[in-house]
């Protein structure tokens, strides 16, 4: 059986075709899964996503009609796919529900120290032989206050790393973990970890209950010096209101590896056309903000294991085996085809 394969960059492609070797064909396309291209995939029974797919009620209809039957998604986050279609189609979503949270804790920390290092600005300067100082002071983590939204695994990590910082621990989420508590954390509502934390880093899903977590209000509550860390998904801010606060001079910096229209962008080059969204370009202007595309999860280990845990999920679905990766089973009890 071949698979196709949306969204491969070229450093997956070798690992996903090495992890598939000697189990099923795989065919790589650079390109996204969305309205244009699902007609590519008539005839396979078994495609594959990436975060980026737009895997709404048309594209989800299409690739139905062309004999799909289960689609593996590259990706914790599945926000992108319309699972109530998916389930009237009789479609299999499966997902990778677990890889390295190490990957993004670890990058959410780059970018915090990024911008409060001025790491950009510093290297730029250097580029052009200019080696002053002006403008690049930051200030030491240790003693300070961080606000940790979403305090999972990755959440977690990330917690790790501030409490070795020496840093005060504040956390929100909508269950405690006690490995936080055990490094000191105190779980606090989230109007007083934004007026309180001196970095904040957003740990959680984008669903209905989070889209625009931070808006106008919580970014007002905001200190005018913190940071404010995205790299969980872009619709948790809401951008245009931190553009208006950014304008107005506030926040030592703001690091972001997600964006809320991020899709059709995010894993292009661009570079030649340029981009007609007023508000990213707007955003990257201002010097104390540094956007990266999506890419906190972009590691050997973490990439390694959401290709494992890929394979796994397509050779559970060709055994009639279920897994807690499976999102959406087939409803139908007709044999495969």
């Amino acid at each position: 059986m071949e698979i196709l394969a949306f969204g491969v960059q070229s450093d997956e492609k070798p690992l996903i075709e090495k992890a598939f070797e000697g189990l099923h064909e795989v065919r790589c396309l650079d390109v996204f899964l969305n309205r244009d291209t699902a007609p590519i995939a008539a005839g396979y029974e078994i495609v594959s996503s990436s975060v980026n797919a737009d895997l709404g009620s048309q594209v989800l209809q299409t690739l139905a009609a062309g004999g799909t039957q289960m689609i593996a998604q590259r990706s914790t986050g599945f926000n992108n796919i319309d699972l109530e279609v998916a389930e009237r189609l009789a479609l299999r979503v499966s997902r990778v529900s677990y890889y390295s949270p190490y990957s993004v804790a670890e990058f959410a920390w780059t970018l915090a120290m990024a911008v409060n290092r001025r790491i950009i600005r510093a290297a730029s300067r250097t580029r052009d032989f200019d080696f002053r100082l002006d403008g690049l002071l930051g200030r030491d983590m240790r003693g300070r206050t961080v606000g940790v939204l979403g305090t999972g695994k990755i959440g977690e990590a990330f917690t790790r790393i501030a409490h070795g910082f020496g840093m005060k621990l504040l956390g929100w989420d909508v269950a405690r973990n006690p490995a936080c508590v055990e490094l000191g954390m105190e779980y606090v509502d989230k109007e007083r970890l934004f007026a309180e934390a001196d970095l904040i880093s957003l740990h959680v899903p984008l669903l209905p209950s989070t889209q625009h977590i931070i808006d106008e209000a919580a970014l007002k509550a905001m200190k005018d010096d913190a940071i404010l860390v995205n790299s969980s998904r872009g619709g948790l801010i809401d951008t245009a209101a931190l553009v208006t606060e950014l304008r107005a001079g506030r926040f030592l910096g703001v690091g972001l590896d997600v964006y809320e229209a991020e899709a059709g962008l995010f894993f292009l080059d661009k570079s030649l056309e340029g981009i007609d969204d007023d508000t990213l370009a707007r955003l990257v202007t201002f010097p104390n903000v540094v956007v990266t595309s999506h890419q906190a999860y972009y590691t050997e280990d973490a990439v390694g294991q959401i290709i494992d845990a890929t394979v796994r999920n397509v050779t559970d679905y060709l055994a009639g085996r279920h897994s807690e990766n499976v999102l959406v089973p087939r409803t139908s009890n007709l044999p495969r085809k």
